[in-house]
């Protein structure tokens, strides 16, 4: 999508699954091995009682989002802000929901709200993004 398209207010929104897959992909990846992403065992001694994707893998939906579909190819992350307010499960789907706050069109800087939500319409992630998106 170009610059010139998205207008303040345009929403986008695509579901992703935090699958048993993608943690083990994010946990050797990212080397963040804790037991309660990866250990069925460990992890039904902790508040969540079952295994639980990692924050950052979710947050990493949102860049994909942004990478790939809204704004899409060529988009530059600038700034993204994160806050974790609930667990996303494993096989748990979620949603990514970007929407145009503002522009700034001397630079083509665009100022995101980035949440994501599980399956209940829960947030699961709050957040805000600055990219920009040159032509």
């Amino acid at each position: 999508m170009k610059y010139s398209e998205m207008k303040v207010n345009d929403i986008y929104k695509e579901k992703f699954v935090a699958t048993d897959e993608k943690v083990r992909t994010f946990a050797a990846t990212s080397g963040d091995n804790n037991p309660l992403h990866l250990d069925d065992e460990f992890a039904k001694k902790t508040i969540f009682k079952q295994r639980i994707a990692h924050g950052m893998l979710v947050a990493s939906f949102i860049s994909k989002v942004l990478g790939r579909d809204f704004p899409g190819d060529g988009t530059i992350y600038m700034q993204q802000e994160v806050k974790f307010t609930k667990p996303v499960y494993i096989n748990e789907e979620v949603e990514v929901e970007v929407e145009v706050l503002e522009k700034r069109d001397d630079k083509k800087i665009i100022k995101l709200r980035t949440d994501v939500f599980n399956s209940k319409g829960d947030k699961v992630v709050k957040g805000n993004a600055t990219v920009m998106k040159p032509e």
